[in-house]
């Protein structure tokens, strides 16, 4: 039993790739919607104001699809949220094209926006859940590559909503087709997902000495919730504005032209991608703290220089900056809130919530200070919570197994000697590191120590755990 176990497992790579596939897609279906924004307000004939009250309805199905996320995965697993998930966003998006195209009205598109939220705050928390598991099964960090993926999808959308835009394809002809290809191809790649409770630490800890399973408000309780939630907050409100009011904030603070302020929030853009692809190295280098820390820093300098210096050339160069250094803040909250198996999915739920928070408030709470003293002075919020969040950038210390990896790698690459105390205790003895790294030492083992290995192992639990175990 144990051995068919083992060969229908997915293998490492399949899940990564996966988890992959999954962020494109789901970049790929909120931008399927964003693209098609002016026909859907050309086809009500509604105000701005009409369409902010539209959007609200997306709003208020990602919170809720995010307040639920936690006990969905908790209950039946990450793999089985994200299909959920994908059906919630295709039905959402089809039916909110079928109102816009027959005419059915504000309403019915606003329902279907609701459905397409909860969706979308489901499939967020899933994903997370899941990527965090398999970055573990792999050994390095991972998480920054599933978020650029998510960018590349995004881009990947846009591209398609521009190029039907142009060429007046129906909105319900477009939303079907994306909303059935991103369904099916979210279903199969949940399916090759690896089960997250792989890693579930069944030893005491000093933080954690029973395994005991937290309730969704015991997790709010916790400090580290918080301060992960600060640090999300804070690069979630980084990454959201520059989408949201960079442009303008060129044209109206810089004197640039529509097309050239439309053309540095790609640059920043960009920035953002090239930070998360390059970042992972990094973090498996010196550790998530540092790394925040130093991305906290390099995101200040940039949004300091494009609004104090008015030289566009050097603006310019403070996007770029600001870019690099808010790529990361998210991706890394999503691993810290997952290093404990046991409350991952309640915790990466509230994290996540967290960092919503800046994705509904802050356009508003920045356009409205733009009003009274100028979008580039409005950012100075964006540059406080920036602060913020590199003060907080120790709650997202490694724990647990995340801990024994970092500590793994930095004793392969010779650097042992130069821990911050992040992957364990300084004065341990080579005896006492030696005996963490063994079965029952202590920290939980992973399957595989190394990238080159985590490749080719397969998910099955050991003989040792009583029996086979299928992947939920």
């Amino acid at each position: 039993m144990t051995m068919t176990s083992a060969r229908t497992a997915p293998t490492t790579r399949a899940w990564i790739t996966a988890v992959f596939v999954a962020f494109t897609m789901s970049g790929l279906a909120i931008a399927t919607w964003l693209g098609r924004i002016p026909s859907v307000r050309d086809s009500l004939d509604a105000t701005t104001f009409e369409m902010g009250l539209l959007v609200l309805g997306m709003a208020v199905g990602s919170i809720g699809g995010l307040t639920f996320a936690g006990h969905i995965v908790a209950k039946v697993g990450a793999r089985r949220g994200v299909q959920v998930a994908a059906v919630c966003l295709a039905a959402g998006i089809v039916f909110a094209g079928f109102a816009v195209t027959l005419g059915w009205g504000f309403a019915a598109i606003w329902v279907g926006l609701v459905a397409f939220g909860f969706g979308n705050g489901l499939v967020d928390v899933s994903m997370n859940v899941s990527g965090a598991a398999a970055e573990k099964a792999g050994g390095r960090t991972i998480m920054p590559l599933f978020h650029a993926a998510f960018s590349v999808g995004t881009l990947a959308g846009a591209g398609i909503g521009a190029l039907t835009e142009a060429l007046d394809v129906p909105v319900v002809l477009h939303f079907a087709i994306l909303g059935v290809v991103t369904c099916l191809v979210m279903l199969a790649a949940a399916s090759r997902f690896g089960d997250e409770h792989r890693y579930d630490e069944h030893e005491g800890t000093e933080t954690s000495p029973t395994p005991v399973q937290l309730t969704r408000w015991q997790v709010w309780a916790q400090p580290s919730t918080l301060l992960i939630g600060v640090i999300v907050l804070g690069m979630a409100l980084a990454e959201g504005s520059a989408n949201d009011w960079l442009p303008l904030a060129m044209i109206d603070g810089h004197g640039l032209d529509n097309a050239a302020g439309s053309a540095v929030l790609t640059v920043f853009l960009a920035a953002m991608t090239a930070g998360r692809i390059a970042g992972s190295p990094l973090i498996d280098r010196f550790g998530r703290v540092p790394v925040l820390r130093a991305s906290a820093a390099v995101a200040v300098v940039g949004l300091g220089l494009l609004i104090f210096v008015d030289v566009i050339p050097i603006a310019v160069v403070g996007v770029v900056l600001w870019g690099l250094g808010a790529s990361l803040g998210f991706p890394m909250g999503m691993s810290a809130a997952a290093d404990d198996p046991r409350s991952a999915a309640l915790k990466v739920s509230a994290v996540a919530t967290i960092g919503y928070v800046a994705f509904l408030a802050g356009p508003p709470l920045i356009g409205f200070l733009g009003e009274h003293i100028g979008l580039l002075g409005a950012l100075l919020v964006v540059f406080v919570f920036i602060i913020g969040a590199g003060l907080a950038s120790g709650a997202a210390r490694e724990t647990g197994a995340a801990a024994e990896t970092l500590r793994k790698r930095r004793t392969r690459d010779g650097d042992s000697d130069s821990d911050d105390g992040s992957a364990g205790p300084r004065g341990a003895t080579r005896d006492q590191r030696a005996d963490a790294t063994r079965p029952g030492g202590g920290e939980p083992r992973l399957q595989a120590d190394s990238p080159d290995h985590a490749a080719d192992d397969t998910m099955a639990d050991p003989a040792s755990s009583g029996g086979a175990r299928t992947d939920r």
